[in-house]
C-alpha cells in the first residue's frame, strides 16, 4: 500500500512527492525505452526516439488529470514499479508502430525543387562528404553507442537529460537533489569514463 499512497500524493499534485517520482522513476523509464528500441534494432543514433517517448510518456500519465496514472490499484499487491514497466513497454511499442518510417525503395521518386530525384540519385549527390568521412563518422558513433551502453543506468539518464534534452546542470541539481559540485563531478566522471572507453578501442580524443 505504500506504493498506491505514494502515487496518490503525486495525483493530488503534492509537489514533494511529484519531485521524488521523478527522482526514482525517470531513470527507469529511460532504461526500459532503451531496452526495447535496442530489441528492435535502434541505436543511440537514434536517440530522438527515445527523447520523444520519453517525453510522451510522461504527458501520457498526467493528461486527463492523471488519467492513466490513476488506473494503478495495486492489485495483488503490484508494486508501481512493476506495473510501471507495462505501461511504459507497451506505450514504446505502440509508439514504433505509429512513428518509424516505412522502409523506401531506391528507386522511390522524392520531390526537389528543381527536378525529380530518386534516392539513389541524392546518395550519389557529389555535394556529400566523401565515403571515407561517412565511414569514419559512422564507426565514431557506433563506439560512442557501445561505450554509452557500458555506462551504469544514472548515467545514462544524466546524458539522456543533460545532452540529448538539453537540461541544465543547474537544472538537473535541483531535479536528482544534489549539489552543484556534485553534478560537475559526475559530469567529468562520466566524461572520463567515454574517453577511456574509446582509448581502449584505438581512438585518440583531444583533451
Amino acid at each position: 500500500m505504500k506504493d498506491l499512497e505514494f502515487i496518490k500524493r503525486c495525483i493530488n499534485k503534492d509537489d514533494k512527492s511529484w519531485e521524488e517520482f521523478l527522482k526514482i522513476y525517470s531513470s527507469l523509464i529511460y532504461s526500459l525505452i532503451w531496452s526495447v528500441l535496442k530489441r528492435k534494432g535502434f541505436s543511440f543514433q537514434n536517440s530522438a526516439y527515445a527523447e520523444e517517448i520519453f517525453q510522451e510518456i510522461f504527458l501520457h500519465l498526467i493528461k486527463d488529470n492523471f488519467k492513466k496514472l490513476r488506473q494503478y490499484k495495486a492489485k495483488k499487491n503490484c508494486p508501481f514499479s512493476s506495473w510501471l514497466k507495462v505501461v511504459v513497454i507497451n506505450y514504446t511499442l505502440d509508439y514504433l508502430k505509429r512513428r518509424t518510417p516505412p522502409i523506401l525503395s531506391l528507386e522511390e521518386k522524392i520531390l526537389d525543387e528543381e527536378k525529380e530525384l530518386t534516392l539513389e540519385d541524392t546518395i550519389k549527390d557529389e555535394s556529400r562528404p566523401p565515403v571515407d568521412e561517412l565511414l569514419l563518422e559512422k564507426e565514431l558513433l557506433t563506439n560512442l553507442s557501445e561505450c554509452i551502453s557500458r555506462l551504469k543506468e544514472d548515467d545514462k539518464f544524466f546524458i539522456e537529460m543533460h545532452i540529448y534534452q538539453g537540461v541544465s546542470l543547474e537544472n538537473l541539481k535541483k531535479l536528482l537533489k544534489v549539489s552543484r559540485s556534485a553534478i560537475d563531478m559526475r559530469k567529468a566522471r562520466i566524461i572520463q569514463r567515454l574517453k577511456d572507453c574509446f582509448k581502449e578501442r584505438g581512438f585518440l580524443l583531444e583533451s
